[in-house]
């Protein structure tokens, strides 16, 4: 065999590698063709166009933990742990890598506006949070579906 017929053959090899993807259970990988997102590939392995596609968000299914701390947000100094999980990652694909930041600006917000979060007791509080964490983030993929809250 020639250098030049091992070369291409190596090519070849390389470009079929490429084109096989394994996607591992509990997680879906979104695939897109020219920055724009083209499909979601669930568990198992798949074929893709090895140099138009490409994975641009590998998505946990599982359950995710954010802690955070809402000093700021009210009088009393509070820290807690917001766990929250993606339901549906054709609409969380979007949002997945600010996720973490939507979450805290919302656990900010909704402490702003709960005017009762200062006298009421926590897990009143962090049942409010939850639902009002929900309703904003259930548009796009994501629930929560725990708030723990604990004072500093």
């Amino acid at each position: 065999m020639t250098l030049l017929t091992t070369t291409f053959l190596l090519a070849v090899l390389a470009l079929v590698a490429a084109a096989v993807k394994r996607v591992p259970a509990g997680q879906v990988h979104s695939v897109y063709r020219h920055g724009k997102p083209v499909r979601l590939l669930q568990p198992g392995t798949h074929v893709v166009l090895p140099l138009l596609d490409r994975v641009g968000h590998r998505i946990d299914l599982g359950g995710r933990m954010l802690r955070f701390d809402a000093s700021s947000a009210v009088t009393q100094p509070l820290l807690g742990t917001v766990y929250w999980q993606v339901l549906e990652p054709e609409r969380a694909d979007a949002v997945i890598e600010q996720a973490d930041q939507l979450i805290r600006d919302g656990v900010i917000s909704a402490l702003h506006a709960d005017t009762d979060a200062a006298r009421d007791e926590r897990r009143e509080v962090a049942a409010r949070l939850k639902c009002n964490l929900n309703k904003h983030l259930r548009e796009r993929g994501v629930m929560v579906t725990r708030v723990e809250l604990e004072a500093a």
